[in-house]
């Protein structure tokens, strides 16, 4: 049997809570056509550079920002609602994953046609936005997935720089094709794809979302984006080698499960994705500005 269950409904008390919260908060205030959703714990010193690099309009639609903050305790949320941006709070640390979700629940809840990521430490550059929405503008795409290998990628830990041309080459295999970034946070997609996905890793989501709308049958594209250094504070990842296993350990843990799933449905990796609730109805624009 399957574990999990598609979509982005709540897991636990700390979604209730939390949703709980942001309405209060903020009533059923819709939000953009395009939110871009931030996991954020301990980004205090580097939330509103990030804001203020997210412009006010994509393509031609409206841009609101959704922080996520997963239990800090350095005044992060108070920091990203100072800069304008909606956001929600968890009375605990449980990872990127598991507030990234709680994030696509509140945004696809709330109104957004499409949904995008970027990381609280200023690595992506979120002035690159259009490069990964007007795919899914000109339906050419479902999920797009920025890519630092083929764009622009500074670093100097040669270690997780092989990591990542190594997880490649296997999400290559498992997805029979060319995947050249396995772990990228900078990616848009339509809010309608959640309906189909499983996503229950708490802090490895980039690749189980991946891996799961390549196994659902959705379009996916790899754009050059760009990658950088932080600017300040530490990575929450962990030691190479420790990250590096229990990547690989998501990896293939996504990958069966997937892989049954699709045998369960008699599913092959080209069929069409599932039909779905679709994100395609015409929705008010509003403002970008939530204080």
């Amino acid at each position: 049997m399957t574990r999990g269950r598609a979509g982005v409904a709540l897991r636990d008390e700390v979604d209730t809570e939390a949703v709980a919260e942001f309405r209060q908060r903020y009533g059923d205030t819709r939000l953009a056509e395009v939110t871009v959703v931030i996991a954020a714990y301990n980004e205090a010193a580097n939330i509103a550079a990030v804001l203020d690099t997210i412009p006010s309009t994509v393509c031609g639609l409206p841009v609101a920002a959704l922080v996520v903050d997963d239990g800090s305790d350095d005044g992060t949320v108070a920091a990203a609602r100072a800069h304008h941006a909606f956001a929600a709070r968890t009375t605990r640390n449980r990872g990127q994953g598991a507030a990234l979700r709680l994030g696509y629940h509140l945004a696809k809840s709330h109104g957004a046609r499409y949904i995008a990521t970027t990381d609280a430490d200023g690595q992506y550059d979120a002035s690159e936005l259009p490069l990964i929405i007007q795919p899914l503008l000109d339906d050419t795409a479902d999920f797009v997935t920025g890519s630092r290998r083929l764009g622009l990628y500074t670093t100097d830990d040669v270690v997780r720089h092989a990591g990542v041309h190594v997880f490649a080459t296997l999400m290559s295999v498992i997805a029979r094709r060319r995947v050249t970034d396995t772990s990228n946070g900078f990616r848009a997609f339509r809010a309608g794809v959640l309906d189909q996905l499983i996503l229950e890793q708490p802090q490895y989501q980039a690749t189980e979302l991946l891996i799961g709308v390549i196994y659902r049958g959705f379009r996916v594209v790899e754009i050059g984006t760009s990658m950088r250094q932080r600017t300040s504070g530490s990575s929450k990842k962990g030691p190479n080698l420790v990250y590096g296993y229990r990547f690989a350990r998501v990896i293939l843990r996504t990958w069966l499960r997937e892989w049954r799933r699709n045998r369960q449905e008699h599913r092959r990796l080209a069929d069409p994705p599932p039909k779905a609730a679709d994100d395609q109805v015409e929705r008010p624009r509003v403002m970008r500005d939530a204080s």
